[in-house]
């Protein structure tokens, strides 16, 4: 008799002790759980031998990378009723309860039967090899040059085409900033560029630099619109080709220079003002207070820097932050995330006066949204030029973030900081912001 989705649910249940809110099916085309929900498809045993021998998140994240699972239905509604279930965070936020933990607690009884069950379920053999999208680290310290480009390279360098099937014209790997829902993703991401420029109060014959350039879009809607010179830095071979190509293409190579450079080896500045957009999350808390130091010390007094960032949740005790494995393996190896009052605190004590924090992360969940659209709508293209591991993983943490983003687990803030000189003259109007589209 089929009956493995059956057992596994019950097992799970009895774990969690809680009922679990989606439908299993199983390899043996079994299923059992609440009809009309999504369905988690186990389309291989093996899936369960990633789990005994990696228990938790990253036994969990490898078998989704090669397929042996999978979830039929809508995938958002899925992760939400699954996160609620297996990794929801109780009143202490320092705790994670659910399986996270208690596939973690070798003392558990519940843990040694549920593994015993797991094994007869998931049948003998050796652990399964990780899929090849893993990052594979070469040793050293964190964040040092050699090994940032080495995270940089694995993220970025998967072939420019995926990106353009994912990110569409623009090609802004970042937040964009929406009228609307109702907008377009091309229309929010000019508008994010237009924003940060004029944020940076950009004006003819300035000079700046953007940290962390990507495919060119922002130097060069900057020396398009606002007539400045600049120079992008990417740590990505590829990503400098394609911008270097775009910047030919629209007759700006006298004004834009892309070069494949980490922040701490500039050498030629000062600038008017430098611009990071999504950069600062692979810096590390580590080297934060350097990055802060090198951008201050590379710009003019009174110059300007607009700091896009990725933030997270404080946590009562700081000393407890861990990266997320499914993204420290499969997405941005050595990322990090910091709350917002530690990079503002940080900022300032590099020597920047911080004049303005815009909190924006309902638009970024509108953003992914609109990145897992166009890689659902390309599919077939994507998995082609990449590889279906690394299409699913992209599908699987950009929903994910996008619920973190809508649920207030994590947030994106753009962080304008001045470089005021000793008269105290910051050059910021007295009433600096254009608050539009206010809500009552």
């Amino acid at each position: 008799m089929a009956d493995a989705a059956r057992r596994l649910t019950t097992l799970v249940e009895d774990v969690l002790g809680t009922p679990l809110p989606v439908r299993i099916r199983a390899w043996d085309r079994s299923e059992y759980g609440p009809p009309g929900t999504p369905i988690l498809v186990i389309r291989h045993r093996r899936a369960l031998r990633r789990l005994l021998w990696k228990p938790g998140e990253l036994g969990l994240a490898r078998a989704w990378v090669a397929g042996d699972i999978d979830v039929e239905g809508d995938l958002y509604h899925a992760l939400d009723l699954l996160a609620g279930t297996l990794w929801e965070r109780g009143e202490d936020p320092d705790r994670r309860s659910g399986l996270a933990a208690l596939l973690t607690a070798a003392r558990d009884p519940r843990l040694r039967s549920a593994a015993a069950e797991l094994a007869r379920l998931g049948g003998p053999g050796l652990p399964p090899r990780p899929p090849r999208e893993e990052a594979r680290r070469t040793g050293g310290r964190l964040h040092t040059p050699r090994r940032d480009k080495e995270a940089i390279s694995h993220h970025y360098d998967v072939g420019n085409a995926f990106y353009e099937r994912v990110l569409g014209p623009s090609m802004v790997y970042s937040c964009a900033y929406w009228e609307s829902p109702d907008g377009t993703l091309e229309d929010a991401q000019r508008a994010k560029l237009d924003l940060v420029c004029r944020k940076l109060d950009l004006r003819p014959g300035q000079r700046l630099l953007d940290v962390g350039c990507g495919w060119g879009s922002m130097v060069l809607h900057a020396a398009r619109e606002y007539g400045v010179s600049a120079v992008g830095i990417t740590l990505s071979e590829e990503q400098a080709a394609y911008a270097r190509k775009r910047v030919a293409e629209a007759g700006l190579t006298d004004r834009i220079e892309i070069r494949v450079q980490d922040y701490r080896e500039i050498s030629d500045g000062p600038f008017d003002a430098i611009s990071s957009i999504g950069m600062a999350e692979h810096v590390g808390s580590a080297r934060y207070a350097e990055y802060a130091a090198d951008l201050f010390a590379l710009l003019v007094p009174g110059g300007r820097l607009l700091n896009h960032q990725i933030a997270r949740r404080p946590l009562m005790d700081e000393e407890a932050y861990e990266t997320d494995e499914f993204i420290d393996r499969y997405v941005f190896p050595d990322g990090e995330l910091a709350p917002v009052g530690r990079t503002v605190a940080q900022l300032e004590e590099a020597g920047f006066e911080v004049r303005d924090v815009e909190a924006i992360r309902e638009h970024y969940a509108l953003t992914l949204r609109q990145w897992v659209a166009n890689l659902e709508t390309h599919w077939d293209e994507a998995v082609r030029l990449t590889s279906p591991g690394r299409a699913r993983v992209w599908r699987l943490y950009m929903a994910a973030s996008a619920l973190s983003f809508e649920r207030n687990r994590i947030g994106v803030n753009q962080v304008l900081a001045v470089r005021t000189p000793e008269s105290g003259v910051s050059g910021v109007p007295l009433r600096a912001r254009d608050w539009r589209g206010r809500t009552a």
